[in-house]
């Protein structure tokens, strides 16, 4: 069954609105988690983003600042014009120096104006009041040449030696030594509520997709038959641990870095408007070329992706499919069919990966450190050259190409998630899609409500029943079976005898009728309760991965050891588990490949009466088992049937000739019924069907005698 990708649910605006409304509804369940993390995510945004605007006040307030205004005061003139007398002060050529944001007022009109400027990798001072756009140059002579507002005026030099510099900043060390140190605390906090956040945004996606995957588990146990009759075991398998890790990636990765990358990017533009609107405008002008440049990534690559994962599952089901009848291909030498059908499936996934690899190439990473790096250059080639006449001071353009190159971080990064995005939204189409499968129905009564043992009376009023609309495998069946009596089923493939333990089992619902236990109709039970006292041995029993106990028990708190090993003992099947190096310990691989046929059918036997069930159904119990086993696993049947209600479905007519009642089932109806001898002396269908096993071509006397004398046997045991 190949899966198309139309499969994966309509693509329509309503159909991703509820899918993301699904999700959603996911996360909400942790909604405290996530809350908490997204609050240290600001907290940890903020620290981070005040690196930059602590350069930027580093930078202008005290690096740039000896450039700004000064006034000169004699030592006999102290600075009472300003508003305290504490101000602070630089000794020069034993004169003072207050730079004019440390006044806090107006500086007294004595006071002489002066400034400083770099020319070079020296400073020089001139006393004049200078405008902050003046361009400084030094003359041959050793002029200082300066030119304001289309005018040029040339002053004394006075160079500062180094000493004198570092008077001049004496002030600003202690400023930028704190600035710093918060700079350095902001951080190691922003790293430390990172990964604070980062951490408990991940946990919280593991704890979703637990959750999610725990709904489909339990989701698939509660559905019809009928799912698990048309659907390859290979795609549930997909879409319950590779489309949920897909979704996991959803809420661990591209989650987090959407949540984070929104949050930064938020706090870059409030930063940037902060510094500058202007610069602020030229960051917002690249958010539409990034939007315009996802909606086509989204557009071309949503196909692709879509046809990836419906590949993934086909590949999963033929993988599934082959591992399960191995030997049948290796028997009829069709590996390489089998390859080349998988292969298929494989260039068909390789091929739209490959599309979908290129448009995320072309679109994503490439485009936005192209549209980020012209942004840049853009802004450094007008506003630098204007910083000169004081358009931006230095430290806001410093401040603004560190943001930029920050700004296009959060977009590469959600382009970079866009893939796994992609491939979550599909996955979780197709999740949701496996999980609004309609599910059996739940009787009335509480499953909770412990049921008492039913005494087993079971009957079939009027049964009609079809797997496909119009096409019934059984009509009109109707029998009871009383409570320890032993009702076999016997009929050629496709008699309906198999349809008719489903329907008992409640897999399936009679399209016509009703079955009742203990004149209950069994529509009335939840599947639960119906099955409680059931108990089935297969065919091909099942054993699972585990040891011995386990597969007698199944967990089941009420059955300890002593219980199993008392199962296994009426059963006969003690003798060899406890020949095994481990005892009821020996583990056991899956479907049991390591023991016996035999072994695995006794053990199976010892599962069903551990399980204490009111009625048994055996189907096919013994039809796998050589003739040296067989008379041990009839001793086995013979304890596992006492006292309850048996069903068994046989094809050898030997191993049913003390059943009670004998059912003899065509094209879906029973044609005949009685007992062993009863079909015998009626010399009808069942007659012939025996005839042809034991090879018996003479009278039925003998035969009937044996019949009788077994009956006789099994009524005197019960």
């Amino acid at each position: 069954m190949k899966e198309t990708a139309g499969e994966t649910g309509k693509n329509g605006p309503a159909s991703k609105k509820r899918l993301l409304t699904r999700l959603f509804d996911y996360v909400l369940l942790y909604k405290l988690r996530i809350t908490v993390a997204m609050l240290v995510l600001l907290a940890a945004t903020g620290a981070q983003l005040a690196g930059p605007y602590i350069s930027k006040i580093i930078i202008d307030q005290h690096i740039s600042g000896i450039q700004k205004p000064w006034y000169e005061a004699q030592p006999s003139e102290p600075p009472q014009g300003a508003a305290e007398t504490d101000i602070r002060t630089v000794s020069f050529k034993e004169r003072q120096y207050v730079r004019e944001d440390w006044l806090r007022g107006p500086a007294p009109d004595a006071w002489k104006p002066a400034a400083i400027s770099q020319i070079g990798l020296d400073f020089y001072l001139v006393h004049d009041r200078v405008p902050a756009e003046a361009a400084w140059n030094l003359s041959a002579d050793g002029q200082v040449v300066i030119t304001a507002n289309g005018g040029t005026k040339t002053y004394p030099a006075e160079k500062l030696e180094i000493t004198d510099v570092v008077a001049f900043y004496k002030h600003d060390l202690k400023p930028v030594l704190e600035l710093t140190g918060l700079f350095v605390i902001m951080l190691l906090l922003s790293g430390g509520l990172t990964f604070l956040q980062s951490y408990m945004l991940q946990t919280t996606a593991l704890q979703i997709i637990q959750k999610m995957r725990m709904d489909v588990m339990n989701h698939i146990q509660r559905m019809p038959i009928r799912y698990f009759d048309s659907t390859p075991i290979g795609q549930i398998v997909s879409r319950i641990a590779n489309d949920t890790e897909a979704i996991k990636e959803l809420f661990m990765s591209f989650m987090a870095t959407f949540v984070v990358s929104g949050v930064t990017l938020l706090g870059i533009l409030v930063a940037l408007f902060l510094l500058d609107v202007r610069l602020a405008f030229v960051a917002l002008a690249m958010l539409p070329i990034f939007a315009v440049v996802m909606m086509i990534h989204l557009k071309y690559s949503k196909v692709y992706v879509t046809n990836m994962r419906a590949r993934l599952a086909d590949m999963n089901a033929k993988l599934n499919e082959a591992i399960n009848v191995m030997p049948i291909i290796q028997a009829f030498r069709r590996e390489d069919a089998a390859a080349k059908e998988f292969d298929g499936l494989n260039q068909d996934r390789y091929i739209n990966q490959k599309k979908q690899i290129r448009v995320f190439a072309l679109s994503t990473r490439n485009i936005v450190m192209l549209v980020g790096g012209l942004a840049t250059a853009a802004v450094v080639w007008y506003f630098g050259g204007q910083s000169l006449h004081a358009s931006v001071s230095f430290g806001v353009l410093y401040a603004f190409i560190d943001y930029l190159g920050r700004f296009t971080q959060p977009i590469i990064g959600i382009f970079d998630q866009m893939m796994n995005a992609q491939r979550a939204f599909v996955s979780a189409e197709r999740v949701f899609n496996l999980l609004d499968e309609p599910v059996d129905r739940e009787a009335e009564a509480s499953a909770s409500v412990k049921a008492a043992r039913p005494e087993g009376r079971v009957t079939f009023d009027n049964v009609t029943f079809a797997y496909k609309e119009g096409q019934p495998v059984l009509r009109g069946i109707s029998f009871e079976a009383k409570q320890g009596e032993t009702v076999a089923l016997v009929g050629h493939t496709g008699s309906g005898k198999s349809s008719i333990m489903n329907l008992l089992l409640g897999f399936y619902e009679p399209g016509e009728g009703a079955i009742r236990i203990d004149g209950r109709d069994i529509r009335e039970f939840s599947k639960q309760e119906l099955r409680k006292w059931m108990g089935i041995v297969l065919q091909d029993p099942f054993l699972f991965a585990g040891d011995i106990k386990f597969n007698v028990s199944l967990y089941n708190p009420s059955i300890d050891l002593e219980k199993v090993k008392k199962a296994l003992r009426d059963v006969g099947a003690d003798s060899f588990v406890e020949q095994l190096p481990n005892g009821y310990d020996e583990p056991v691989v899956e479907r049991g490949s390591t023991l016996s046929a035999g072994q695995r059918q006794l053990i199976s036997f010892a599962r069903a009466l551990a399980f204490d069930p009111a009625i048994l159904i055996l189907d096919e119990a013994t039809a796998s088992i050589d003739s040296e086993t067989e008379g041990l696993i009839q001793r086995a049947l013979a304890v596992l049937s006492e006292g309850r209600t048996t069903f068994v479905i046989a094809h050898r007519l030997s191993t049913i000739r003390e059943a009670d009642r004998i059912l003899v089932l065509h094209r879906g109806e029973i044609v005949e019924r009685g007992t062993h001898d009863e079909l015998m002396q009626l010399g009808g269908r069942y007659y012939k069907m025996y005839q042809l096993q034991t090879g018996e071509t003479g009278a039925t006397g003998a035969t009937g005698t044996a019949g009788t004398a077994g009956v006789a046997e099994a009524n005197k045991r019960r």
